[in-house]
C-alpha cells in the first residue's frame, strides 16, 4: 500500500488535464487563480519564468518542473525584462488536477505554494520517465485515454520528488521516512474498517503502545486514532461521491456496525448527513 498514492486519490476529484504549447519570444500567460486546483508547467525546450502572486519569480529551464498545489495566480513569461530576444522558442506542458478543497490531506496541506524541480541528471528517473510519455502522448494525441493515468502517475512523482529532497523532523515527509509510524499509517490505509486500537498498531509496528502513540503524535501533530477517524470519513465521503452504494454499506466500509453511528460522525466531520453529502457532491450530482 502506497500511503502517498492513496492519500492523492482521496483527494482528487474528475478528470484532470493537460495541453502541450508552443511560445514565440516575447509572451506571457496568465493563470488566475481556480477553485480547489493544482496545476504544473513543465519546460520541455528552451526557458522561462514563473511568477506567483505576491511570491519570488522562479526560473525555469528545460527540464524543470513546477508544481503548485493550491490554486494560486501566477504568470508564466519569456523574460521578466521589457527587452527580451524575439523570435526564441520556448515548449511548455501544462496541466491541472481538482482537488477536495474540505479534505485537503496533511501531506498536501503542508506543501509550500510553489515547488521547483530543477532537472538534474540521475535525479527523479520516475518523474522524468512520466514527463517523457506524457509530452509524447499529448503531442502524438493517439493516445488520449492515456493521458489521464499518465496526470495521476505525474502528480505522485512530483510529490515522491519533492518529500525525498526535503527531509524534516516533523510531518509528512518525517513519517514516511519513520518505519514504526509507516507501519501504523498502511495498516490504518489498507483496512480503514478493521477495530485499530492504539495498542493493535502499535503491535502492527513492533512497538510499544506508549512509544507508538508518541512517536506518531510527535511526528503528526494528531494522535493515531484521531487521524483513524479522519481517514474513515475520508474514504466513505469518497464512496458517497462515487458509488450508489446503500448507505448500511458505506457505514460498514468506514469501519461502523451501526448506520446510526456512522451517520452521526459523518455529520460531526462534515456538517452535514450522509445523505445531504450524497445529494450535493455524488454521482446523481455530477
Amino acid at each position: 500500500m502506497d500511503i502517498l498514492s492513496d492519500a492523492v486519490a482521496a483527494m482528487r476529484l474528475g478528470i484532470p488535464h493537460s495541453n502541450r504549447t508552443v511560445k514565440i519570444a516575447p509572451w506571457r500567460t496568465y493563470f488566475p487563480a481556480e477553485g480547489n486546483s493544482a496545476g504544473f508547467h513543465v519546460v520541455l525546450q528552451g526557458s522561462c519564468w514563473l511568477v506567483p502572486d505576491g511570491g519570488a519569480p522562479v526560473h525555469l529551464q528545460a527540464g524543470d518542473v513546477a508544481f503548485m498545489p493550491r490554486s494560486r495566480g501566477h504568470a508564466i513569461t519569456d523574460s521578466l525584462d521589457t527587452a527580451t530576444e524575439t523570435g526564441t522558442e520556448t515548449v511548455l506542458l501544462c496541466g491541472a488536477y481538482y482537488l477536495d478543497g474540505s479534505r485537503e490531506h496533511p501531506a498536501l496541506a503542508e506543501l509550500p505554494d510553489v515547488i521547483h524541480l530543477p532537472a538534474r541528471v540521475g535525479h527523479h528517473s520516475p518523474l522524468r520517465t512520466a514527463i517523457e510519455l506524457l509530452g509524447h502522448e499529448v503531442e502524438s494525441r493517439h493516445g488520449s485515454g492515456a493521458i489521464a493515468p499518465l496526470l495521476e502517475v505525474l502528480l505522485l512523482f512530483m510529490l515522491r520528488a519533492w518529500h525525498q529532497t526535503h527531509p524534516t523532523d516533523t510531518g509528512w515527509v518525517a513519517a514516511l521516512g519513520d518505519p514504526v509510524i509507516h507501519a501504523g499509517l498502511q495498516a490504518i490505509h489498507a483496512e480503514p474498517a478493521a477495530p485499530w486500537t492504539v495498542q493493535t498498531l502499535a503491535a502492527r509496528a513492533g512497538v510499544s503502545r506508549s512509544v507508538f502513540a508518541q512517536r506518531f503524535t510527535a511526528t503528526l501533530g494528531t494522535g493515531p486514532l484521531t487521524y483513524l477517524t479522519w481517514w474513515r470519513m475520508t474514504c466513505a465521503a469518497r464512496l458517497l461521491r462515487e458509488s450508489d452504494l446503500l448507505l448500511r454499506v458505506v457505514a460498514e466500509k468506514a469501519g461502523y456496525t451501526s448506520e446510526y453511528a456512522f451517520a452521526k460522525a459523518f455529520k460531526r466531520e462534515f456538517g452535514i448527513s450522509p445523505g445531504q453529502f450524497r445529494t450535493h457532491a455524488g454521482p446523481e450530482a455530477a
